[in-house]
């Protein structure tokens, strides 16, 4: 990985206007394509995927996807990108989830996996067991687990906390019955269960309905296949 210091000039812009191409260029960067690029600028979750799929081992800025440390909301951008180019960025690991049901790969994730009734006004009863150990269970709408870069997405607004990098997932109740509950932030894997449903439960994967759950099927979302993503410091860029 890179160390601080290191300069990114060459600049693949994925999503977004032209204004974030514009930024490239003034702050002293070139445009290029995705495969000449020493990093990427992807504007928005469908940029993010399209970027970890198309450009793997390529270091990648995300832009306005979510309210997580981990993103540049749109109106930092030119900045982000002027200290990026100046070698004021440093690149952290970020994981990918994958949710298996019952043995079989459903999909992968950027940012969280969740299981949600399906029914408006019906809530279900969710488990969260570690290693084999019963964290909880509770009654609520839904249950999210997500990575450091999604925490700051569904997780943040059920009350979970904005994970740093390589700090592991954190499992948080969404709009849970009873008015206290806990959230888990666990290493690397967990395991959520529909322990009784009142209404079909789904399992989302990054906004996008993968398969309804049955009661006690368990889904395993395991952390792997780290993504790069560069960091720069909020604030002005550091004087010549």
């Amino acid at each position: 990985m890179n160390q601080p210091g290191t300069q990114f000039v060459e600049i693949a812009v994925l999503g977004g206007d032209d204004a974030l191409r514009t930024a490239v260029r003034e702050a002293g960067g070139s445009v290029v394509r995705t495969a000449d690029a020493d990093a990427v600028v992807a504007a928005g979750e469908p940029a993010l995927r399209e970027a970890t799929e198309t450009v793997a081992g390529t270091p990648i800025l995300p832009v306005d996807v979510g309210d997580s440390p981990h993103s540049v909301p749109p109106q930092r951008a030119p900045t982000a990108l002027d200290r990026l180019i100046r070698g004021e960025g440093r690149v952290v690991s970020h994981p990918r989830l994958t949710a298996t049901v019952a043995g079989e790969t459903v999909g992968d994730a950027l940012l969280d996996v969740t299981l949600v009734t399906g029914d408006p006004g019906r809530i279900s009863e969710y488990g969260v067991t570690l290693e084999g150990d019963r964290l909880d269970s509770f009654r609520a709408d839904a249950v999210v687990a997500a990575t450091p870069l999604g925490s700051g997405g569904y997780a943040a607004a059920a009350g979970g906390a904005k994970l740093a990098a390589d700090t592991g997932l954190i499992v948080v109740p969404i709009a849970p019955f009873e008015t206290r509950s806990d959230t888990w932030v666990v290493p690397d894997r967990v395991t959520l269960t529909v322990e009784r449903d009142e209404g079909p439960v789904e399992l989302v994967v990054d906004d996008e309905v993968r398969r309804t759950v049955p009661a006690h099927e368990p889904v395993e979302v395991t952390a792997g296949g780290d993504v790069p993503l560069v960091r720069v410091p909020s604030g002005a860029p550091s004087a010549e």
